[in-house]
């Protein structure tokens, strides 16, 4: 039978393809209950399966009957009797791997050091796919191209195949790929896989040492010489010789050793007399000067404080040598160690500083090496320069006083600010004073005046009341604004219209004759409140002013409640008062407003309260009831609840805070209740506390927390505990657990 296959390939024609399977190719199959890819090309090996210790049984069938796949997993092998269980090499040595040590050795033919240079190298070997690869540790400055010496794969056996663990042997050479590596050790899990395998490794050998390396070593000193003694460099002198390291010698004991003197120096060369601060630095480790100039704030030169940089400076006049010059002797350079506080020295040829101080170590140096002591600090700051001020123009009269002060202080002028305090504090308090003409003439001897001085702007105003058949106009005679005392050449103020006093303004003067009542009791008390107040019509005006404002009584509520705890006090009343347009009302009568407010009398005001007193009844039976009034009686004791209860709520919303702040320490930051704990250790060796040690070891961890704070955090987390002995974990373990019971705003 003939073959088309023999059949040759003519044009246009193709010789069909014969399979000898013509099976549908699958790429994954189960091997031993095992899930492996069985792609072509891929690979044609089976799955490499190792005998394992069989895990401890887990299954709970309780009092039901196993399954049906249970039962097939029984008689696969999978009963408890059975110890040791297949499993694929890929599971069970994961991450599994054996490292040796060995070195091979490299031909050296270029250099009279070395014949052969020794390289270290480490084996790795994974025994999850039999692959390994071969690293060389890196040497600092070695000039040679090390770390990965050979990529990991399945490296050949010699004999063929590949490589196995069992080839792997201490003080056996391995060879791959033309190199002859020598194994000399492994590391301790290695030896006890191959002890469990029972294939004991060898003892560790000694690698072979390079002789490049041994030449190096044997050119380190490893024994320093005989100690340099005075008797030694004084027989050297003698001999000839000399210390060639003595500035080496003064180096190293005076690195970084400088004396600083503090100096000035007066400038004469600049038209104006300037006294010049100067820092003289002299270094003890090279015998160097610099000086540094300490510019003054504003002294208006350039910012260049490197007066003398550092180099050795000759006495007497100072010249540039040059090659041919003779070398100069120490003792021709200034030398530092001959400085002293009130020394005035030429340096640099003509340039003359005063030494008026030095610093603590350069004193402490010239007591201890030098035995002499620096005189104190010599004062040598010149007095503050009286700075020619241009004198305040006169008032002129247009617009306010402020206003033409503003041109005169500023290039640009600019509105004067208002104080509103002032405005707010004194607001409708008006001096009246009675006052006459002072030398007047025949037609104004009788003619009265009263001055009213406004204390909310200190405005003055002056108007003349009308008098029978006196024949003149009466009526205002100064518009009210601020206006200047011509005889002492300030503002009016309330203390120029004492009656007695003789005042001018707009060049006239005038005698102060008489005040008021009101003026005179405010004069005796300042603080003192006058102005009459109703307290039912401020009751029905404030509640009518609420709603007209705030639809809703939780909203007037809240603006009331300013710190937002659930209770008016009296100082948060007063506020809410202002701000509803009753200032400066004494402290009586929003005393007994709160009162009228607070119907248990425990000198604060609930919301239940506050809605009992502001809305009307819901569902009246008969008519509408009236509110009662406000009574006028005034208690010191309800007084002092209300004064009470302001401290407390300050108290409360401090152990708040001092306890939110010790949550946020410990809940908010990673690992900072360890840290804090561990700095406790440090502190001391008992399980408890104080709150000293407490503070101490939150600054340590750097948290910084006041003493009182921390004390008013205890108290309230743990009442009963001894401040002086706290037993400190129980403490973190509650402000933790309470971190979310505190909250800023309620």
């Amino acid at each position: 039978m003939v073959s088309m296959m023999s059949l040759p390939n003519m044009p246009s024609s193709r010789p069909p393809v014969l399979k000898e399977r013509y099976h549908k190719p699958q790429t994954w199959n189960i091997k031993n209950n095992q899930r492996i890819e069985q792609k072509e090309g891929l690979t044609h090996e089976k799955t490499k399966f190792v005998k394992a210790v069989r895990p401890v049984e887990t299954w709970r069938a309780g009092s039901l009957p196993d399954s049906a796949t249970r039962e097939a997993f029984k008689k696969s092998g999978g009963e408890a009797g059975v110890e040791q269980c297949e499993l694929p090499a890929w599971d069970a040595f994961d991450r599994h791997v054996l490292r040796f040590h060995g070195y091979f050795k490299e031909a050296v033919v270029e250099s009279n050091l070395e014949n052969y240079r020794v390289r270290n190298v480490i084996i790795y070997y994974y025994l999850e796919d039999d692959t390994c690869h071969i690293i060389e540790p890196r040497q600092d400055n070695s000039g040679i191209p090390q770390g990965q010496l050979i990529r990991r794969h399945r490296f050949p056996a010699p004999g063929g195949g590949y490589l196995k663990p069992d080839d792997l042997r201490i003080g056996e050479d391995l060879q791959i790929y033309g190199r002859c590596i020598r194994i000399t050790d492994c590391d301790a899990f290695t030896r006890a896989y191959f002890e469990q395998a029972g294939l004991e490794q060898a003892p560790p050998e000694t690698a072979e040492a390079d002789p490049f390396n041994q030449t190096r070593d044997a050119m380190k000193v490893n024994n320093a010489a005989a100690p340099r003694t005075y008797e030694k460099v004084y027989r050297e002198v003698m001999l000839g010789g000399g210390h060639i390291n003595a500035d080496m010698q003064q180096f190293l004991e005076n690195d970084r050793k400088v004396l600083r003197f503090f100096a000035i120096m007066d400038d004469l060369q600049t038209p104006q007399f300037e006294r010049r601060p100067f820092v003289i630095l002299f270094f003890l480790a090279d015998d160097k000067v610099e000086i540094r100039e300490m510019y003054p704030l504003n002294c208006g030169r350039d910012n260049f404080p490197i007066f003398f940089r550092k180099n050795k400076m000759p006495l007497g006049r100072y010249s540039v040598d040059g090659p041919q010059s003779q070398p100069r002797k120490k003792s021709e350079f200034v030398d530092g160690r001959d400085f002293y506080v009130g020394q005035e020295i030429t340096l640099l040829t003509n340039y003359r500083f005063y030494i008026y101080d030095a610093d603590e170590f350069t004193r402490q140096y010239f007591k201890e090496e030098l035995g002499t002591e620096l005189a104190d600090r010599i004062e040598v700051q010149l007095p503050e320069r009286a700075v020619p001020r241009a004198q305040t123009p006169p008032y002129t009269g247009y617009g306010s006083w402020d206003d033409s002060m503003s041109s005169v202080t500023h290039l640009i002028p600019k509105a004067p600010h208002k104080d509103f305090n002032k405005l707010f504090q004194h607001d409708g308090k008006i001096l009246r004073f009675k006052a006459r003409f002072n030398n007047p003439k025949p037609e104004d001897a009788e003619r009265i005046f009263v001055f009213s001085f406004f204390l909310q702007d200190d405005c003055l105003s002056i108007h003349e009341p009308p008098q029978r058949n006196l024949g003149i106009v009466t009526g205002r005679f100064l518009e009210k604004a601020v206006h200047m005392n011509q005889l002492t050449g300030q503002l009016f103020k309330p203390e120029d219209l004492v009656p007695g006093n003789i005042v001018k303004v707009y060049n006239h003067e005038f005698e102060m004759l008489d005040m008021d009542e009101y003026t005179r009791k405010l004069f005796d008390d300042p603080s003192a409140h006058y102005k009459a107040y109703e307290i039912q019509a401020v009751l029905e005006k404030l509640r009518e002013s609420m709603r007209q404002q705030f639809p809703l009584v939780r909203d007037i509520f809240r603006r009331f409640d300013m710190d937002h705890d659930g209770v008016i006090t009296v100082g948060e009343f007063r506020k809410a008062l202002e701000k509803f347009g009753f200032a400066n009302m004494p402290q009586e009568f929003v005393v007994q407003l709160l009162k009228h407010f607070d119907v248990r009398g425990d000198g604060q005001v609930s919301y239940n309260e506050f809605c009992d007193k502001m809305l009307d009844e819901d569902f009246p039976v008969g008519m509408l009831k009236t509110k009662p009034p406000v009574d006028p009686s005034y208690e010191d004791g309800y007084a002092d609840r209300a004064h009470y209860k302001v401290v407390e709520r300050q108290e409360t919303g401090a152990v708040r805070k001092a306890c939110r702040i010790l949550g946020d320490i410990v809940a908010k930051r990673e690992n900072m209740m360890m840290r804090i704990l561990k700095e406790f250790r440090h502190l001391t060796h008992e399980e408890t506390v104080n709150i000293q040690q407490i503070h101490q070891a939150l600054f340590q961890t750097g948290n910084l927390m006041e003493e009182e704070d921390i004390e008013r955090a205890v108290v309230h987390i743990m009442p009963q505990v001894d401040l002086n002995a706290i037993p400190y974990v129980e403490l973190f373990k509650n402000v933790r657990t309470s971190f979310h019971d505190f909250s800023s705003n309620r």
